[in-house]
């Protein structure tokens, strides 16, 4: 066993005497010997310089993509380089949950400052300072719901991952999952959610909550307020799950008549990164407070006068009610959630706006030239924010192949015939003709 460098032979020794063992081995003595491991095959060290040439060498094995048309909750927004700049200061990088906030004023500002910015775009009352993802944030929210009730039911074209995830809550607990499929059209069918011939309806009143998306899984602009008036009429809670770029040009969830939204922090500021690091974010009505997991940070003065940073809710957290805390999520997503303050301060309600329209402007650009294709079409009809869906045979392995090598990631391809693509502000009209072009090549 290595020895931690800062003790030396007699502080091991009075540690060791202190617990009645005579070395470090001792202290392992009741394991069972199959888990005991006498020898680790590891390689001989290597220099600095050696350490570097491997690193860079497993790094040139990654793709690396000028144009990313592909999206399915990961998308490649422009960040500017003030955003990395400032969120890899120290300070930032190794801050952590503040267990003692009295002395941890500037990590509470920017929680607080976090925590306005997100009511601020999905219009609800409180915010907490962010779980893992959206799909901690969904399950998260369904725990907050099933208190009375344990059905919660997610309707329309969710996000898979998502839903897996919240599939994967529910079979820890006891709550109730159901998920309803979307009709032909893509969309939410709010006739079939409570008139289902020959079975019980999807949405009664023994559900908790209900969950939808918008922009959906295909990109489609989902009728929310109408899922909302559904969910509510058999006192149900309602889940929005959002965009929040999209957010800046669409009715905020608050609108809509959620009672929860969630969403994917990362279009705010932070790169795809081959998976990570995401951001949950989880905002409620101020009724649902209480249930809310993570922390709340709030304002206040001190004894001076001074402005003072609080927290001020940890209804939920496990150093509060150890065993009966209701969710297990510990951690503040504080560098994240910096990165989300710091990058929607320098875009600013108006930057936010253009880039929101940029998207929906390139991607119905991209989306008019290729069905102009012959045997290229929209897989569904209606309205769509950055995402859509192609129905086509001609979007091949060949086509794939070209546009690889032209260093563009093309759409995800959910079966033979059927691709979801994605395009925001970072994609140029030349790049987009580019991919019409390829297309019309075929093969």
């Amino acid at each position: 066993m290595s020895i931690y460098t800062p003790h030396t032979d007699k502080d091991l020794a009075e540690m060791l005497a202190a617990v009645g063992v005579k070395k470090l081995d001792d202290l392992y003595a009741d394991a069972p010997k199959g888990l005991k491991v006498d020898k680790i095959n590891i390689p001989e060290g290597k220099s600095q310089m050696l350490v570097e040439k491997d690193f860079a060498a497993m790094a040139g094995k990654n793709k690396i993509y000028d144009t990313i048309l592909r999206g399915c909750g990961a998308y490649d927004h422009y960040i500017p380089a003030a955003v990395t700049a400032l969120v890899n200061r120290s300070e930032f990088v190794t801050a952590y949950t503040p267990y003692q906030p009295e002395i941890s004023q500037g990590v509470l500002q920017c929680i607080f400052e976090y925590q306005t910015m997100m009511c601020e775009l999905s219009g609800m009352e409180v915010s907490n300072a962010s779980v893992y993802d959206v799909g901690t944030a969904v399950g998260e929210a369904i725990k907050m719901c099933t208190e009375r009730k344990n059905k919660a039911v997610i309707v329309g074209a969710v996000n898979p991952q998502t839903a897996a995830i919240a599939k994967t809550y529910c079979n820890a607990g006891n709550e109730k999952l159901v998920q309803v499929a979307p009709d032909k059209n893509g969309l939410v069918d709010i006739f079939e959610l409570i008139n289902v011939i020959d079975q019980p309806a999807y949405i009664d009143d023994d559900t908790a909550c209900v969950i939808a998306q918008c922009p959906n899984y295909f990109g489609l602009i989902e009728d929310m307020t109408k899922i909302a008036e559904t969910a509510h009429a058999k006192g149900a809670k309602f889940v929005y799950i959002f965009n929040p770029v999209a957010a800046t040009v669409l009715k905020t969830p608050k609108e809509c008549g959620a009672d929860i939204a969630v969403a994917e922090g990362q279009p705010l500021g932070m790169p795809l990164s081959y998976g990570g690091a995401y951001l949950g974010i989880l905002t409620c009505d101020a009724k649902m407070s209480r249930r809310m997991p993570g922390r709340v940070v709030g304002q206040t003065v001190d004894k001076n006068g001074k402005t003072a940073y609080v927290l001020t809710l940890q209804a939920r957290e496990q150093h509060i009610r150890r065993e009966k805390a209701l969710s297990s999520i510990c951690s503040n997503q504080a560098l994240c959630a910096t990165t989300a303050v710091v990058y929607l301060a320098m875009m600013g309600k108006t930057g936010m706006k253009q880039v929101a329209e940029a998207c929906v402007s390139k991607a119905h650009y991209l989306a008019k030239q290729l069905t102009a294709i012959d045997g290229v079409k929209l897989k569904y009809k209606g309205e769509f924010f950055h995402e859509f869906t192609l129905e086509t045979e001609k979007y091949t392995k060949a086509v794939e192949r070209k546009l690889d090598k032209m260093g563009i990631l093309g759409g995800y391809k959910v079966n033979a015939t059927d691709s979801i693509w994605c395009v925001t502000e970072k994609a140029s009209r030349e790049v987009l003709d580019q991919v019409v072009a390829v297309f019309k090549e075929g093969k």
